[in-house]
């Protein structure tokens, strides 16, 4: 049973038992496993005329007429998340770097691998997510400490009144001008992404990346349009298979604060020396230099 995905369903009866007791002799795994499951997410209740949400106390007991979910997915349950980084709070939000090969936030079958539930842990508080980032990808992401936060914030992204620059690293040369938009449609909607190049060797070019919309893949799926897909993407575009993974940051989160005023202009490259030191320093400059560039 170790090595199989276990997806269980159970409507419960009466008030007598525990999560745990029920879904260990429901699924046949002992009862350690089912805990460590519940601790990582992996395990739902979905209590009579309230949302469904993720069970973790092992000592709960289901009442009558709920139904208690497991989705047990040992590999998953198995990996080590990589840890991310706060690099600016207030009271209301948070600004963290999110590492390659962490999820922005988990699903049915866990989230201990994903940023919002190794934030929660490290703040030891409830967050909310506001935006995305692909699993693959890395850099700056922003987390609401309350509902109210949550709500300003998303409204931002929403209405696209907070700016979002990237920095990429694509397969071949662009042969345009230094400054590119590009606007095909992505699921039947609209969608622009400006591009500004900044470097280029024989094979490869650096690019300056701005979102204007937010369609799920939207800068590797413009791109690979165009022939140019990131390197390392594993999804998304041939021949650019790269050891150091999906190469794109999320390098630079401006906005208004919608509750305070304050005026803010996050920078990876600042704030996370890590990742400032993984790269070329004219290449740095060259994109500090080109943020003006693309409005």
């Amino acid at each position: 049973m170790k090595s199989q995905t276990l997806q269980l369903r159970l409507d419960i009866a009466d008030n007598q038992h525990t999560a745990v007791d029920l879904l260990a002799q429901a699924s046949g795994l002992p009862k350690g496993r089912i805990k460590d499951a519940m601790i990582k997410g992996a395990v739902w209740l979905k209590a009579p005329g309230k949302p469904e949400q993720r069970l973790r106390r092992a000592t709960s007991k289901p009442h009558k007429g709920s139904v208690l979910s497991l989705y047990y997915d040992p590999a998953l349950l198995e990996r080590e998340p990589p840890q991310p980084q706060c690099l600016y709070h207030n009271r209301h939000y948070s600004l963290w770097y999110k590492p390659a090969g962490l999820l922005a936030q988990g699903s049915q079958w866990g989230d201990h691998c994903s940023l919002l539930r190794q934030a929660e842990l490290q703040r030891q508080q409830p967050l909310w997510l506001i935006h995305r980032l692909d699993r693959e990808a890395q850099g700056l992401m922003l987390l609401a400490h309350d509902k109210l936060a949550a709500k300003h914030l998303s409204t931002l992204f929403q209405q696209q009144q907070l700016s979002k620059g990237y920095l990429a690293w694509v397969k071949g040369l662009l042969q345009t001008p230094h400054w590119l938009q590009l606007d095909a449609k992505l699921d039947g909607k609209p969608s622009l992404t400006e591009v500004f190049t900044l470097q280029q060797d024989q094979q490869h070019s650096w690019l300056a990346v701005r979102l204007h919309s937010g369609r799920q893949h939207q800068i590797r799926r413009h791109l690979a349009g165009i022939g140019h897909p990131l390197m390392g993407d594993p999804r998304y575009g041939q021949d650019n298979a790269w050891p150091g993974g999906l190469q794109l940051y999320s390098a630079h989160l401006a906005f208004t604060c919608p509750l305070s005023g304050k005026q803010h202009d996050f920078r990876l490259f600042d704030l996370h020396p890590a990742s400032r030191n993984a790269l070329p320093a004219d290449l740095l400059q060259a994109w500090q230099d080109s943020l003006p560039l693309i409005v």
